[in-house]
């Protein structure tokens, strides 16, 4: 799974590694988080609709179309790439509202000796930023009307088998995009579903660093760029 991760990358920094530019009528900045957990809001990028690629700001657990109540979202944080194209939850939005959410590395628990665990940052090997397969959607409170309903964006992230930097510490890892994974995986045309899950898979081998790193990142009042650090590990 992927609940936790960091984005501290400054927006037009983001925007010049991915060619992108900010979606129509989103202004703002994105102010350095590192502890971003599920219900709060993220920094994604995804096909512009006069083309090219865009960054907006979406909720992070995706709400379904049909969802009573935007609290559905607060479980749907995370889709598994084996079974995303069928999902009632997820189906939809696989075939046409694809996106990537932008991070600078995550974070993952490994579970030692009793019932402590060590949290380890995974980012690139190289620095750069990544982004994460994921897909979106709008939802209208169906108890509001006119003026009142407004679109609530969320999205997901789609995880698959861990790779061999992961395995050690977790059997789950988000989908990483390369370069040429990210430009199909966007691209409004590309429809098949054995083409899309294809690229849903593992980072290579070599792809991400990982460094041991405090417990303070466990609570999510923590932040601030001492969260990434590393620090010796916890001892089974």
């Amino acid at each position: 799974m992927c609940g936790r991760y960091v984005l501290a990358t400054p927006i037009d920094e983001l925007a010049d590694f991915f060619g992108a530019t900010r979606a129509p009528g989103f202004d703002g900045e994105w102010a350095a988080n590192y502890n971003i957990a599920p219900t709060r809001t993220v920094l994604c990028l995804s096909a512009g609709a006069e083309g090219g690629r865009v960054l907006a700001t979406y909720r992070w657990g995706l709400i379904p179309s049909w969802a009573k109540e935007p609290s559905v979202g607060s479980r749907l944080f995370n889709a598994r790439a084996e079974t995303v194209a069928v999902k009632p939850s997820f189906r939809a939005a696989f075939k046409a509202r694809r996106l990537a959410v932008v991070s600078d590395g995550f974070f993952e628990w490994r579970r030692g000796a009793g019932t402590r665990r060590q949290p380890y940052f995974l980012s690139r090997a190289d620095g750069s930023p990544m982004a994460f397969a994921g897909l979106w959607e709008s939802w209208r409170d169906p108890a509001t009307s006119g003026d009142e309903a407004a679109a609530v964006r969320s999205c997901t992230i789609i995880t698959t088998e861990a790779n061999p930097e992961v395995a050690p510490i977790h059997d789950r890892m988000p989908v990483v995009l390369g370069r040429d994974g990210l430009e199909a995986w966007l691209d409004p045309l590309v429809a098949e579903r054995d083409e899309l899950e294809a690229l849903l898979r593992p980072a290579p081998a070599g792809t991400l660093a990982v460094r041991p790193v405090s417990p303070a990142v466990g609570s999510v009042r923590n932040n601030g760029p001492h969260l990434i650090e590393e620090v010796a590990p916890v001892r089974d």
